[in-house]
């Protein structure tokens, strides 16, 4: 029994402390974002939207913060016990630093497993319904995001888009542009469409209320429909994948579009980008837990717990952008995502360790 007093006591300092500095983080950052949405303010954008949309969008920022709230509440923790000559009595009983360590990397688990949770189960639910209330408040005619399809017919060419897509097959914001000798010819828009599950053998889709415009020599016709088809050559789970960005796809999701991609003889470096970064965070995680360890047994361990701080919230932030800038040079000079994911991780890790062992 007494054995276990020790690995609780440890446990429990360091979990309350990063349970309060993830909070705090997370807090404070729906303050920003919400400040920084009151500058989009309108007539049809009321503060009240702005609110709905900060709040869905609270499971993004609660993400992003568990690295950095776990690396500062582990010096927190750590740090109020160091302060109390508990880690000193700890060490003189014959316990290592290196079980004190594994015994704060404990708690962070529950965080990895509540971070790994909100990536699989409601970021794409709750990112989805935030920028449904972006999206309805936006003068944008189109995006570059969504899916496209280009087809080729006899001498014309068929581009379609869809803005939305879900994966029971509810589509919206369709467009489509036929083109005749480089020229517009024909123009379509439909404010929603829905999946003809009795057609088994092709895709079909039923378009409702749709606006047409017809170009020509006599001169240009505008026309309205009720109700036509339309014929897409992949099913409605992948436009639900190919009209989602990176970041609203749960896991899972982005292992199907790879595998999409990698059946269409495609690539899309953003998605695998976004894959190997959800797929190795519990290693981030911890990995910025042993840093923050360095900040107590290592070469801050005789300054105060305010300068610890400031360094993990510093290191939090360094971690943060060498990620980002990492991540865009995997994009822009096509360096495989997988390196450029595990890259910061491993750079983390190593100068932890080093910190580490410097020190008695």
């Amino acid at each position: 029994m007494n054995q276990a007093i020790l690995p609780r006591y440890v446990m429990r300092s360091a979990f309350f402390a990063m349970l309060l500095s993830v909070i705090g983080l997370w807090l404070l950052q729906m303050v920003f974002a919400y400040l920084s949405e009151l500058e989009n303010l309108s007539d049809t954008y009321t503060f009240i939207d702005a609110l709905k949309f900060i709040f869905y969008r609270s499971p993004y920022f609660l993400v992003q913060f568990i690295p950095t709230g776990a690396l500062l509440g582990v010096v927190i923790g750590l740090g109020l016990l160091a302060g109390n000559s508990e880690l000193v009595v700890m060490r003189a009983v014959g316990v290592s630093k290196y079980k004190i360590i594994s015994w704060a990397m404990i708690p962070a688990f529950l965080f990895v497993v509540l971070s790994l949770a909100v990536n699989q189960f409601i970021l794409p639910i709750t990112n989805q319904k935030a920028l449904q209330i972006r999206d309805h408040h936006s003068h944008d005619i189109i995006s570059i995001k969504g899916y496209w399809s280009v087809k080729q017919q006899d001498n014309a060419t068929q581009i379609t888009y869809i803005g939305y897509a879900d994966d029971k097959g509810q589509l919206g914001q369709i467009k489509q542009y036929r083109l005749a000798d480089a020229e517009l010819a024909h123009a379509l828009s439909a404010n929603g469409g829905t999946y003809d599950k009795k057609n088994q053998d092709d895709y079909i889709w039923k378009l409702l209320d749709i606006n047409e415009i017809t170009i020509n020599k006599t001169g240009v016709t505008q026309s309205y429909d009720n109700a036509q088809t339309l014929a897409l050559p992949i099913s409605p789970t992948d436009v639900h994948l190919l009209t989602k960005d990176a970041d609203d796809l749960s896991l899972t999701d982005l292992y199907a579009h790879k595998q999409l991609m990698t059946h269409q003889k495609l690539r899309s470096l953003r998605h695998e980008l976004s894959f190997w970064q959800k797929l190795f965070s519990p290693f981030a995680v911890l990995s910025l837990v042993l840093v923050a360890s360095s900040f107590v047994f290592g070469s801050l361990r005789s300054q105060g717990l305010g300068l610890r701080i400031v360094m993990a919230l510093l290191t939090g932030l360094l971690f943060s952008y060498l990620t980002d800038l990492l991540g865009f040079m995997a994009l822009a000079i096509n360096v495989s995502p997988l390196v450029m994911a595990l890259l910061p991780i491993m750079i983390s890790a190593g100068v932890g360790a080093w910190l580490l062992k410097r020190q008695p």
